[in-house]
């Protein structure tokens, strides 16, 4: 931030003293003489209003000059690989550039792509200015040095991780979703009031559980398992009719998890509730080096694409539109 201007001014006046001179009287008039010259008055010039000495701003430290980055003048990001889908969008050729496995963090295209890029326009780096590099999730966080300047890759902030590395303001908080099996009716319900009739399971203790009894709020008992693998086979088994889960999971669940033998997706995410924002919600965060002098850019960065609506339209385009995830209706 800019520190505002202040303005000093200073005004000096001096004055000149009259000084007068009388001679003795003479009792035989003395001829005219000249009379001396009056001492002038002011003769010493009044000063003129001093110049306002005007401070310089100081320097912004989020210009990308300013910036105390790995390699000057590049914007180095990390994530990890292969990067998938709808988190980095699979090009078109379906091959991602050597060394990216499924996604392309290079082509803006994808959730998070698309959210690397619209933070370094914020912090006044072009898309060639940015440079992408390999780094395992687990490490991200890991005490160290980092080959990254910023990271991104679904990163949960959690304080034991916030201990080891600086954890951005959240750019994305959690929604939580169901998914069903495509042949289920289920499949095909598109507000929560129409949800109330089926059953439903997710793990124990967490927030999906507690979004089936008080937002779904069902007419059937509610089916609990220890971990989630077992509430996903739970689904496969026809014991329930939706299992729900964070957002980012259901994106797992049914590209990787309920699929055929050749790959085909056989259950669909139903729809994703609306995001429960504030202190304590789940979100993803960026992860710099402990420390960093850029996590107040880049907390800035995210503030203010927050503000503009760009954060919301790319949570729109990539994790409800193109990802097949519409938000339920109430």
């Amino acid at each position: 931030m800019r520190t505002p201007f202040r303005f000093a001014a200073a005004l000096a006046l001096t004055g000149a003293m009259v000084a007068a001179c009388s001679g003795a009287a003479s009792p035989t008039p003395a001829p005219s003489a000249a009379p001396s010259a009056a001492p002038s008055i002011a003769a010493t010039p009044a000063a003129s209003p001093s110049t306002a000495v005007v401070p310089s701003p100081s320097p912004d430290p989020c210009a990308p000059a300013n910036l105390k980055l790995l390699t000057a003048g590049t914007l180095t990001i990390g994530t990890d690989n292969p990067a998938y889908p709808p988190y980095f969008a699979v090009p078109a050729s379906g091959n991602a550039p050597k060394p990216w496995g499924l996604g392309d963090p290079t082509n803006g295209q994808g959730f998070e792509s698309a959210v690397a890029y619209a933070v370094a326009a914020k912090l006044g780096f072009a898309k060639d200015q940015v440079a992408w590099t390999v780094v395992p999730f687990n490490n991200s966080y890991a005490p160290g040095k980092k080959s990254f300047d910023f990271y991104l890759a679904q990163v949960s902030y959690k304080p034991e991780r916030a201990q080891t590395a600086d954890l951005s303001d959240g750019y994305y908080f959690v929604a939580q979703s169901v998914v069903a099996l495509t042949a289920n009716p289920l499949a095909k319900i598109t507000t929560i009031s129409g949800l109330k009739s089926f059953k439903f399971g997710a793990q124990v203790g967490t927030t999906a559980y507690d979004t089936i009894k008080n937002v779904i709020q069902p007419t059937t008992k509610i089916s609990v398992y220890n971990d989630n693998d077992a509430a996903v086979k739970a689904l496969q088994a026809r014991q329930i009719d939706g299992l729900v889960v964070d957002l980012p999971t259901a994106f797992y669940v049914t590209a990787a998890q309920i699929v055929d033998g050749k790959g085909n997706p056989l259950a669909s995410i139903v729809g994703q509730f609306p995001v429960q924002a504030g202190t304590g919600a789940e979100h993803f965060s960026l992860v710099l080096a402990k420390g960093s002098s850029l996590t107040s850019c880049l907390n800035q960065a995210i503030g203010a694409l927050k503000s503009d609506g760009t954060l919301d339209q790319i949570t729109k385009t990539w994790l409800s539109d193109k990802a097949n995830a519409p938000a339920l209706q109430p």
